[in-house]
């Protein structure tokens, strides 16, 4: 996808040199946004694949993958219908919720997998 492409996919139908500039570094940043916050992602993911004790201590008070789920989905759409100026005040428990619910939708996928694996 080139800077043409990605400015009419983001609806700018001007031929602007400058704004097509623009909208290329504006999708570079993008993707290289994106690939940092995966390597930090991950990175968090490598540290608790080591036991099942530090994954249940980084998703507490929750006893399961499960439950962790379901309390930062209850979290999420709480935030959703708070007022703008709540939700300003609660945007680090909102991060907070959202790596929770990562780690939480990993580990419940292939957690099992892993501390058997590990385990014999």
């Amino acid at each position: 996808m080139d800077a043409a492409d990605f400015a009419r996919a983001c609806g700018y139908t001007g031929d602007s040199p400058a704004l097509l500039e623009a909208f290329e570094a504006i999708r570079r940043n993008g993707i290289a946004q994106a690939r940092q916050d995966h390597f930090r992602r991950k990175a968090v993911i490598d540290e608790l694949k080591q036991s099942e004790p530090l994954f249940l201590a980084a998703i507490g008070p929750a006893l399961s993958a499960q439950e962790a789920i379901e309390d930062t989905a209850r979290f999420i759409a709480c935030w959703r219908n708070m007022p703008r100026w709540r939700q300003e005040r609660r945007l680090p428990d909102l991060v907070r919720a959202r790596q929770q619910r990562l780690i939480a939708r990993f580990f419940r996928r292939y957690g099992h997998r892993l501390w058997a694996l590990e385990a014999a």
